[in-house]
């Protein structure tokens, strides 16, 4: 048990650790625009919804609204109480017990200028009765670049070869399956990649997935923000702004149809505010 606790706070910590990294990398882009925008943070305690399951925890919303980039989010939470019986069925290794413990961190990202790509990224440990990883991160352009595209894509290939050949295909794959507006018949934007039910088994499969989680969470802070440095500066017209915000449209019809993470926070009584920071400034129907 304790040596069970020690890796649920390494994970957690880290977390903490990748907010506050991609925070900087993010108010550091601001400032060379000439803004002066910071993230607001907001610490939230999950409210326990029956005293006798021992539900608790709680995370930290970041918000950033600036010049580069109009609606930034960057969430970390670390949460643990007992399921509902309904969704307890749906979730591995609460057959028996629906004690669950979750951490991890959700960033989604709307930058002001459309030339900029949309982007999202989440990382995530979910203990039951079974230990496992899940996460990933995928690129939104309202005006897709081959370029960007492909570097985006071998950042995390490049992460994905070094622990296991199979895992690039397979999750970017999974990214686009995942990522698929089926009342549209249209992916959401150009992929990357997605995993989950990643078991931990003994403590050498942890390593290798904890490294490999971190690594997605790194690869994903450098490739983005140079792709984001690419256009910031590119000039744009109301036209452009029109088409941005039919894509966004898009962002929340898949956040509110199909999201997986959206059901997962409002189902364990996560913060409402936090789970939703994921939705734009703003968007349109046409």
């Amino acid at each position: 048990m304790q040596a069970q606790m020690k890796l649920k706070k390494r994970t957690s910590e880290w977390f903490v650790a990748l907010q506050s990294q991609i925070i900087h990398e993010l108010e550091l882009i601001e400032k060379e625009m000439g803004g002066c925008a910071h993230f607001k943070k907001t610490e939230w305690k999950r409210h326990d919804t029956t005293q006798e399951n021992n539900d608790g925890g709680g995370g930290t919303t970041a918000v950033m609204r600036g010049n580069v980039f109009e609606k930034a989010g960057v969430n970390v939470s670390t949460v643990y109480g007992q399921f509902h019986k309904d969704f307890a069925s749906r979730i591995p290794g609460c057959d028996s017990d629906p004690f669950f413990w979750a951490s991890g961190i959700s960033l989604v990202i709307h930058p002001k200028n459309p030339h900029v790509p949309i982007a999202h990224m989440n990382t995530r440990m979910i203990s039951t009765q079974k230990t496992w990883f899940g996460g990933g991160g995928d690129l939104t352009p309202v005006f897709p670049i081959k370029k960007d595209t492909d570097d985006f894509h071998q950042a995390f290939k490049t992460v994905c070869d070094r622990h296991n050949p199979n895992f690039y295909p397979d999750f970017s794959k999974w990214c686009d399956d995942y990522f698929y507006l089926k009342h549209r018949k249209e992916t959401r934007g150009v992929g990357g990649i997605f995993y989950d039910y990643q078991y931990v088994e003994n403590d050498v499969m942890f390593d290798d997935l904890f490294a490999f989680t971190q690594s997605v969470g790194r690869a994903f802070k450098t490739i983005y923000t140079d792709i984001v440095r690419r256009h910031m500066n590119t000039e744009y017209n109301d036209a452009d702004q029109k088409q941005q915000s039919h894509k966004r449209s898009r962002y929340v019809e898949f956040n509110l149809l199909y999201d997986r993470g959206t059901k997962f926070g409002l189902e364990t009584g996560g913060n409402t505010e936090s789970i939703l920071m994921s939705m734009p400034p703003e968007a349109t129907w046409p």
